[in-house]
Parts: structure tokens; C-alpha cells; sequence
């Protein structure tokens, strides 16, 4: 991860040189619960402005980013930073609690969030990530593996908006995923088995043949749907 790293911030830096102000890693793995197979390296890539020349530049770093399996940076001007706090808050609370500079400044330090949409993001999110894993469980309900794969490349995702449910709370939110789920068991009554098993089969505690897909993913799904009335329920 450390040379992959590396090597992305001498692209950005070759590429934009004086125009690039910040690369900074967020997420897992920041947080170090980072997961090879599953987690992706996600990179704030902050620049001075961006017009169709830094996005012309941009394109040859991002394609070799996402040829290994990472989502592109997110690419902002150093006044967005400023300015975006209320659309991506989500983000900029990862970022403010977990985060790694990679280059330059640290321009989330000291970074006032907006909150006014924070809880409708949340909800938003967990609701839009829900009908899209139905969408694609439509698709493979029949074949146990590649079901099975579904649930376990989503449940990263559903661990941060989990995460973001208990903060809106004033709830503890850990950083580690199983810790995670014990306290959203304790504060809003979700139940952690099918969390457990899916963080089993992750790190190869257990086969993909000893697990019975189908009955897994109707309670992940129920559990997730606790996680959404548990927010939608919040005063707004």
C-alpha cells in the first residue's frame, strides 16, 4: 500500500506541480482497518482550480488508479474544500477523524463541517445503497458465491453509514468494523450476526460452502433496514 501510495503522489505532483495544494488518504485505510481484497485506498487530491486542463491531467493517473481497483480521487479545488462541507459531510467527518497526509497541506485540519443535511445524507445513503444491492441481488440471487461476494464487497460501505447513524446519535462510532457493529447492537437493536459472518468469510475464518447465502443476505437486508428507520426516526 505504501509504494502504490507513493507512486500516486509522484503522479499528482509530476502532473499539476505548483497547482496541486493537498493529497490526503481517508477511509479504512487510514483508520488501519484496511482490508486488501475489499477495502480501496480513497484520496482527497486538492488543487487550485480545475478547469479542463487539470482534468485533461488528470485522466492517464486516474485510469492506472482505477486499473488497480481504486475508486478516482476525489478532486476538488482548495475553495471547494471550503465551501462543501453541507453536500459532502459524510466525508468530511472521515476525513477530519482519519485521515493521512500524503502531500502538502493539511487542509481538513481546522475545517469547519457544515451539518445542516448531514442527517439526510446519512439516510439518503443508507436507502439509495439498499436498493442497489437489491438491484444486484436480483441478479444473482441463484448462485451462492456470487452472492455471497455481493454482500461482502457492500458491507465496508454500510459500516461507515452505520457508523455516521450512532454519531447523528451522539453515540460512539468505532473505526473497527466488528466493535462497530456491537454498538450499534447495543443503541439501536441491530443484530450482528450477519455482519459477523460476512467479516468471517472476508478474513478466511470461514468458506464460501459453509455459509447458506440466501437466508444470510434476508437478514443482512432486515438489519439494514433497522439501521434506516433508526435514522429516519431522528428529530429532523
Amino acid at each position: 500500500m505504501a509504494d502504490i501510495l507513493d507512486e500516486l503522489v509522484g503522479r499528482l505532483k509530476k502532473s499539476y506541480q505548483e497547482r496541486l495544494v493537498s493529497a490526503i488518504l481517508y477511509g479504512s485505510a487510514a483508520s488501519g482497518d484496511h482490508h486488501g481484497k475489499f477495502s480501496d485506498l480513497n484520496v482527497l487530491c486538492v488543487l487550485r482550480e480545475i478547469t479542463t486542463r487539470e482534468i485533461a491531467e488528470s485522466e492517464p493517473i486516474f485510469r492506472w488508479w482505477r486499473e488497480r481497483n481504486n475508486p478516482a480521487p476525489l478532486l476538488l479545488s482548495a475553495e471547494e474544500v471550503r465551501t462543501a462541507t453541507d453536500c459532502f459531510p459524510i466525508e468530511f467527518h472521515d476525513m477530519r477523524e482519519q485521515r493521512r497526509v500524503l502531500y502538502g497541506e493539511d487542509v481538513v485540519a481546522g475545517l469547519a463541517i457544515d451539518n445542516a443535511y448531514y442527517r439526510a445524507r446519512v439516510e439518503y445513503e443508507l436507502r439509495a445503497k439498499l436498493i442497489r444491492l437489491r438491484q444486484k441481488a436480483g441478479g444473482v440471487l441463484s448462485d451462492k458465491e456470487l452472492l455471497l461476494r455481493l454482500m461482502m464487497d457492500s458491507i465496508s460501505t454500510f459500516c461507515v453509514l452505520i457508523r455516521h447513524s450512532l454519531l447523528l446519535a451522539n453515540q460512539p462510532g468505532s473505526l473497527k468494523k466488528r466493535e462497530l457493529i456491537e454498538q450499534a447492537h447495543a443503541v439501536c437493536g441491530l443484530d450482528a450476526a450477519p455482519f459477523g459472518v460476512l467479516l468471517d468469510l472476508r478474513e478466511g475464518r470461514l468458506k464460501l460452502k459453509q455459509v447458506d447465502a440466501v437466508p444470510l443476505f434476508e437478514n443482512y437486508l432486515k438489519q439494514i433496514h433497522v439501521a434506516v428507520d433508526f435514522v429516519d426516526r431522528m428529530e429532523r
